[in-house]
Order: structure tokens, then C-alpha cells, then sequence
């Protein structure tokens, strides 16, 4: 049975065209756009820590874009019992937080094409990333874009991994 979809607009939820369109006026308007992207399935602290940190990097004029995984990249990524809750749900939760300006849900299992077409002016990973580790097709689109690449401390203890293992566990109990 699927999850039943939120019965509210989510207004932060945008088309990359929208984004896009948005991103133009954040840039005559003198503002950074971050841009960070993921699953963010079963938000945790460790990704409400990482989002926060993120958007200070975009000072008080600028955004943060969060670049989501649609359920198929999910499962193409992570395997087929992924993502627990889906793209929408997803987007919602992330939308409601005060950290969090859009979200743009992407298909693909590779984002190079929305980082061509965003253009930000910084890129945030999570630090279980390096410059090495990141897709070769993403950083060259980083790279054209002229985006800083920023890899935000990591915040240990915290795992969507190990929280579904944890509910696992307590459900045989």
C-alpha cells in the first residue's frame, strides 16, 4: 500500500525550472545559492545539523537548494526496499524546515545536469565525501559552474542505515 501523500501545498517544492527562475532572481538580487543534495529518508539530526550548516554558508541574502533523490534514483542507489518514506513525503518534511528555501526533486542517480542548469555558487557534501569520491560528471559540472565545493563535518552516531536497522531489531523484540 502506498504512503499516503501529504494533504498540504508545499509551496518549496520546485520544477527545475522554477529553480531555476528563482535562482536568477536570487543572483540579481546579489544572493548565494548552496545547493547540497540526497535522500534524506528518515530525517535525523545528523541531516538537520548538515542542512543548518549549510545554510549559513549562504549568508543572510542567499539560499539553500536541496537537491532530492526521486524514489527510482533511491532504489537504483540503495536497493529496492529504499526509500522507506517517498520523494513527496520526503520533500514536505524537508520543506519545513526553516533551513531549507527549495527543494527540487531529480530523477537521474547523477545530479550533473541540475548543477548545469542551477549554477550555484557553493556545493555542500556531507564529510564522508572528498573531492575524489564525488561522480566525475558532478564535479565537472561544479567545476564549469566555478561553485566552491564545501564538505561539511560529518555528524557521527547519526545513520538512516543504522536508525532502520534500530527499528528493525525493535520490531522483534
Amino acid at each position: 500500500m502506498a504512503a499516503p501523500k501529504p494533504s498540504v501545498r508545499n509551496p518549496r517544492l520546485l520544477s527545475l525550472a522554477k529553480a531555476v527562475a528563482a535562482r536568477r532572481r536570487l543572483s540579481t538580487a546579489g544572493g548565494r545559492l548552496v545547493l547540497t543534495n540526497g535522500v534524506f529518508d528518515l530525517l535525523h539530526p545528523g541531516h538537520t545539523s548538515y542542512l543548518e550548516a549549510a545554510r549559513r554558508l549562504a549568508g543572510p541574502k542567499g539560499m539553500l537548494f536541496v537537491a532530492l533523490n526521486s524514489d527510482a534514483s533511491v532504489r537504483a542507489l540503495k536497493g529496492p526496499n529504499r526509500p522507506v518514506l517517498g520523494e513527496r513525503d520526503r520533500a514536505y518534511t524537508l520543506a519545513q524546515l526553516r533551513s531549507v528555501d527549495a527543494v527540487v526533486v531529480f530523477r537521474g542517480k547523477r545530479l550533473a545536469r541540475e548543477i548545469a542548469a542551477l549554477r550555484p555558487d557553493v556545493y555542500c557534501k556531507a564529510g564522508d565525501y572528498t573531492l575524489e569520491t564525488l561522480d566525475p560528471s558532478e564535479r565537472a559540472a561544479l567545476e564549469a559552474a566555478g561553485a566552491r565545493i564545501v564538505f561539511m563535518p560529518f555528524l557521527k552516531g547519526f545513520s538512516t542505515t543504522r536508525l532502520i536497522e534500530r527499528i528493525r531489531a525493535a520490531g522483534s523484540v
